[in-house]
């Protein structure tokens, strides 16, 4: 009856992968054990392997683990994936003077303060759709209400340093 149910599961899954124009080019497969999908592949970022996840995720299936790889075609190196992940931050709308970023390869780490937490979510998902991205990791704070304590002498200078580096036409890093 489990072996049943999980064909049946399985052929749901490969359809909606096959079926999805975002998904469909890299030829991902599914497989499916007691109810758990398991997608295996490799797409081009990591939010394709995030959407493809979701896109398991079809009702009956208890869970989904990935096995999808995110390839970067030849060497790239972390200041091109930083270069990239800022790209995508511009083009998303987030504000470059909030968020910083650093990448060890392949992990990018975003940093900074903003003012909601809609942006730090944009600000994700701008930096998984670069290419050579991994994985994020988010460490963007809120900025408290009314700006800036007082008290907290690091994000006062941290803000001044980077007022200064945006006054010589510097990028912003952290």
């Amino acid at each position: 009856m489990q072996k049943d149910l999980d064909e049946l599961l399985e052929k749901k899954v490969q359809e909606a992968l096959d079926g999805d124009v975002r998904t469909r080019e890299y030829g991902l497969k599914a497989r499916v054990v007691d109810g758990w999908v398991t997608v295996s592949g490799v797409v081009d970022t990591l939010a394709e392997k995030e959407q493809a996840q979701k896109i398991a995720a079809v009702p009956g299936v208890r869970g989904v683990r990935s096995a999808v790889a995110v390839s970067t075609d030849g060497a790239v190196r972390d200041e091109d994936v930083e270069f990239e992940v800022s790209e995508e931050l511009r083009a998303s709308g987030v504000n470059p003077h909030h968020i910083g970023v650093k990448s060890v390869r392949g992990v990018v780490y975003l940093t900074g303060l903003a003012d909601s937490p809609a942006e730090i979510e944009m600000a994700r998902a701008a930096a998984a759709k670069a290419r050579g991205v991994k994985e994020v990791v988010c460490q963007v704070k809120l900025l408290p209400p009314g700006g800036y304590d007082e008290e907290d002498l690091t994000a006062i200078f941290h803000h001044q340093v980077n007022n200064d580096r945006e006054d010589e036409g510097e990028a912003r890093l952290f």
